[in-house]
């Protein structure tokens, strides 16, 4: 391989190596933890309760057991009376929902696991699921969304800020802005469904599980079961989609664990699509209120954003993301508040830019409402209030390329030819809209480790139980190394996705590579200085370990992350690490950021809504593998595409649950609806992060799209929308 193995962050993505697992997934080698087959396994199926609020008064189970082939049915009746079989009360921890499925006979949301069928073939379990009759005592669901009266509403003191004085300043200002935006309950719908085998060989137990935090199902399991975490291996080589849905451990693995401990034979659980919608968290609607106050010459003097978050009765769950949008751009004056909405609901959690792509999608809406109220162009109003220090707290970014990305991709979609006047573009019967946005993410790296063994036959493995969720990690891991060592790529094996492996951080965050990554190069550091090269070439390692009369190499390393203390490193190896960095440093800030544009064109009589063209652009640190980074970024901004007109999960307020639980009516976008989506890395590496240089492309590129679309609609239209999804008849 000729060219070098860490092209310049401009390089195109063809020019970079192919992904590491590639040819596996695409002749289905690649064995994903469902597919895994053990001897004697018998199949589980879930039966979810069809209440949303209320108390089991009893089952009959007498139909179901009839199925031929059922072996067992659990309920919180039929495990109760063994000690063994209980998994311990969970209050948060390891995972954010602390609702103990055939804990009790209480049922506190639509779609709450209330048995579960064990039987020799899956077809038999689904049948007798089906044949099982739950007589209820059903009470009212007082509150089945954000909007509703009798919900129980509550502020998170945390995720308060006051700085200058909002009030006085935005009463003064010559120019404000006072609006609401709402966002939808969203699910992931990854395309591998959530799974769990669990196989007992004695008082040990192997987990095959999708899971983006390996350690974190490991321990919290182990705490569930009530049995050292050295017994229990969790299983996760690749990842079929994930997006925050496999981030932590759910509790549905528990029941598996347990049903595979009675019957003294593996036991697959892979939950319906339909399951899915309840059996891990999902994007919470949120309702905002957004006050902006600027001079004549577009400077902002003013600032509030408060937020409002829709969670279960049993768990207090908020993003909180106006603590970073509060630090975009300069402001003296700036105002924060988030609450919490409790509703007769599962509890919500991760979705991919969990809490940046609501809030940041009112932040930027409104912005471009203040644009207009100034009749100034949106990107010179991000310009006239850019900043190298955040306004809060007064700390230096460690890097901003913001306006770098705005000019970008500016000249490339041909921002300069936009009409500034809404409602004056057209192109026969469409509409046409151009708008804009600020994409942001935090930047997070987190404790990790790594094993890197060099042999004198040119040969590397490397291993870390980081996570391929189909963005790149394998091939990142063997680029490291290869580049770090001086071998080719193809020389390079690589290790993730098991807890035997050197522990790593959850894939989330975008936090994966800035964190595995050092570590790697922590390890062949290492490996150079026991063969007396360090800070050399990469060229003189082969040559060193030939000479030193050693046939292979090993070594192990840990890193630490900026902002963690030293007693974080334990957490690593408890399954309990949390990236740093983003807006809770002490010294300073770290963000990814970038520039999103979009045309949109809105038939002028049936009022559809298309989206033919966005350009982005991004600076997210150095970019090891333009190839895995560029797929990122595409799928990012296309899923920002369907947040802005297609998805949202459709609540029957009657009892919570989701009308349209399923992938023929949760609407997604599909080849027809995606025309031209362009994305651009612009040069940026940042060694304040970390060693790599890295910030992360994982979420950023979902970010901010979905306030372009919106901002692109009024270009077209002259209607300001500010409710997610905009749909055709809300132009009607």
């Amino acid at each position: 391989m000729n060219q070098p193995l860490f092209p310049a962050p401009d390089v195109k993505p063809g020019q970079t190596p192919p992904r590491y697992e590639g040819r596996a997934k695409v002749t289905g080698e690649a064995r994903y933890p469902s597919d895994v087959r053990l001897p004697r396994t018998a199949h589980a199926y879930l039966h979810t309760s069809r209440i949303g609020r209320g108390t089991i008064r009893s089952f009959d189970l007498a139909a179901a057991r009839a199925v031929p082939g059922v072996i067992d049915i659990l309920t919180h009746e039929t495990i109760g009376d063994d000690p063994r079989h209980m998994p311990a009360i969970y209050q948060g921890g390891y995972i954010s929902d602390s609702v103990r499925p055939l804990g009790s006979a209480d049922i506190v949301y639509w779609g709450q696991p209330v048995a579960m069928v064990v039987a020799e073939t899956f077809e038999a379990a689904r049948e007798a699921a089906r044949r099982i009759v739950v007589a209820y005592a059903p009470h009212p669901t007082l509150a089945a969304d954000i909007r509703s009266a009798d919900a129980v509403t509550q502020a998170v003191e945390p995720m308060t800020i006051d700085t200058g004085d909002f009030a006085a300043a935005y009463a003064a200002a010559p120019v404000r802005v006072d609006a609401g935006y709402t966002t939808p309950a969203q699910h992931q719908n990854p395309m591998e469904l959530f799974a769990t085998q669990c196989a007992w060989e004695g008082d040990r137990l192997t987990v095959h599980e999708p899971s983006q935090y390996v350690n974190n199902v490991r321990f919290g399991l182990a705490e569930q079961l009530g049995i050292d975490p050295g017994r229990i291996r969790v299983v996760s080589p690749y990842v079929g989609g994930a997006f925050g849905a496999k981030g932590f451990l759910t509790q549905r693995t528990a029941l598996v664990a347990i049903a595979a401990r009675r019957l003294g034979r593996p036991v697959k659980l892979v939950a319906t699509r339909e399951q899915g919608f309840t059996v891990s968290g999902y994007r919470a609607e949120t309702r905002h209120r957004v006050q902006l106050a600027a001079d004549r010459d577009g400077r902002l003097l003013a600032l509030r954003q408060e937020g409002w978050e829709l969670t279960s009765r049993a768990d207090a769950v908020a993003m909180g993301a106006a603590s970073m949008t509060a630090r975009l751009y300069a402001c003296p004056n700036i105002s924060v508040r988030i609450n919490t909405v409790a509703a007769d609901r599962s509890t919500p959690g991760f979705m991919r830019a969990p809490g940046e792509m609501p809030y940041g999608f009112a932040l930027e809406t409104a912005l471009d409402e203040l644009a207009v109220a100034l009749d100034m162009d949106p990107v010179e109003l991000r310009r006239v209030n850019d900043t190298q220090t955040e306004p809060v707290a007064g700390l230096p970014y460690t890097s901003r390329s913001l306006m770098r990305c705005f000019d970008d991709a500016a000249a490339r979609f041909g921002w300069k030819d936009r009409s500034r006047e809404a409602g004056s573009m057209r192109d026969g019967d469409w509409l046409v809209g151009w708008g804009c946005a600020t994409a942001f993410y935090p930047t997070y790296a987190g404790n990790s480790a790594a094993r890197v063994r060099l042999s004198a036959d040119g040969r590397v493995h490397v291993s870390s139980a980081g996570h391929e969720l189909g963005q790149g990690m394998y091939t990142m891991m063997a680029q490291v190394a290869a580049e770090e060592l001086g071998v080719p790529f193809d020389q390079v094996t690589a290790s993730l996705g098991d807890t035997d492996l050197p522990p790593a951080i959850v894939a989330g965050g975008s936090s994966s590579t800035a964190s595995v990554a050092p570590a790697i190069m922590a390890a062949c550091e290492a490996i150079r200085r026991r063969l007396g090269v360090e800070g050399g070439s990469p060229a003189e390692v082969m040559p060193a370990l030939q000479a030193s009369g050693m046939w292979v190499v090993e070594e192990f390393a840990e890193v630490r992350a900026h902002g963690l203390p030293a007693e974080s490193m334990a957490s690593l190896y408890r399954g309990r690490a949390t990236p740093a960095g983003g807006v809770h440093l002490a010294d300073r800030v770290q963000f990814a950021l970038g520039a999103q544009f979009v045309e949109v064109r809105i038939h002028a009589r049936t009022r559809e809504i298309r989206v033919p063209r966005a350009v982005g652009a991004f600076a997210a640190g150095r970019i090891i593998n333009p190839r895995t980074a560029h797929g990122q970024l595409i799928g990012g901004m296309i899923w920002g595409i369907s947040s802005a007109i297609h998805e949202r999960s459709e609540i029957d307020h009657r009892n919570g649950s989701y009308i349209n639980a399923n992938l023929a009516e949760y609407l997604l976008p599909v080849n027809a609806d995606i025309v031209d989506v362009e994305a651009m890395m612009v040069a940026e590496e940042d060694h304040q992060v970390n060693r790599a240089g890295v910030k992360g492309v994982g979420e950023i590129g979902v970010v901010g799209v979905a306030a372009a679309i919106s901002n692109a609609v009024f270009h077209a239209t002259g209607r300001r929308l500010r409710d997610l999804p905009i749909r055709l008849e809300d132009l009607m």
